[in-house]
């Protein structure tokens, strides 16, 4: 018997579930039940007690350094490499009130309970990964356009950056990069997290359902990252003050997204 449950459990960890094609309406719908779940249950101290320790941290570096500088557009453009594990509480959240059970902001560090924790490790360890190649890429971009030196002050380095044509190039070439990493993170991620809280199957399924999600529905997930971009972007504007709300929406509607794609 317990041979039997083990090698079921086992079959169940590697079932590859079926993909549905979605449309952009579907995202819009997604997009409605973020906010939504958001408007329920608001998350936005979480998110904010998280962001500005992390900028404050980033930019006392910089300022301690300026050889870092070149760094910081990098780092904080590639943090959205890891959106998807930080916004593990927020599919916590809309996994909870979709169940109608009770939701407090606390509920989000239940994922630290699931029984896939560490399997949504593993997915952390490959999108940190990918964030780490990233930052090696970008140094080494503008490092091919300005060598090692970098200006004494933040004003130089901006007028490096925007003032030359040189600066327009890396800001090109690694705009162009940068893309890259987003679509391989997005192809992913996008659904493999959401779907290792609600589903036992191994990071490795996961993942695998995720490209075959964007596989299935290429033009409609080119729509949801160019709405994923645009929503980080806009929300970064005023001090990143906007990525507060725009995080836990974006969040929650991936949790939505997910179970329009696999719903079985």
């Amino acid at each position: 018997m317990v041979v039997k449950k083990a090698v079921a459990h086992a079959s169940a960890a590697h079932t590859m579930p079926e993909v549905s094609t979605i449309t952009t309406a579907d995202l819009m719908d997604a997009l409605s039940k973020g906010v939504a779940d958001f408007n329920a249950k608001p998350t936005h101290l979480v998110f904010l007690g998280i962001i500005y320790p992390i900028l404050m941290v980033l930019f006392a570096r910089t300022y301690a350094g300026y050889d870092f500088l070149p760094l910081v557009f990098p780092i904080i453009a590639g943090s959205t490499l890891l959106g998807p594990l930080a916004a593990c509480g927020m599919y916590e959240l809309s996994r909870r009130r979709e169940q109608g059970l009770e939701v407090s902001w606390l509920n989000c560090f239940d994922v630290l309970r699931s029984p896939s924790i560490l399997a949504i490790v593993m997915v952390g360890v490959v999108l940190a990964g990918i964030f780490l190649i990233w930052l090696v890429v970008a140094q080494g971009i503008y490092a091919s356009h300005f060598g090692a030196a970098v200006p004494s002050t933040v004003g130089g380095f901006a007028e490096q950056v925007f003032m030359t044509s040189s600066g327009w190039s890396l800001i090109i070439i690694g705009g162009g990069v940068g893309f890259v990493f987003s679509v391989v993170v997005l192809t992913i991620s996008v659904v493999s997290i959401p779907m290792l809280l609600d589903r036992q199957v191994d990071w490795m399924t996961a993942i695998m359902a995720s490209v075959r999600t964007v596989l299935a529905n290429p033009k409609t997930m080119a729509v949801w990252g160019l709405i994923v971009a645009a929503a980080l972007f806009l929300g970064a504007l005023p001090l990143f003050v906007g990525l507060a709300v725009v995080m836990p929406i974006l969040g929650h509607a991936t949790w939505h997204l997910y179970r329009k794609v696999l719903a079985s």
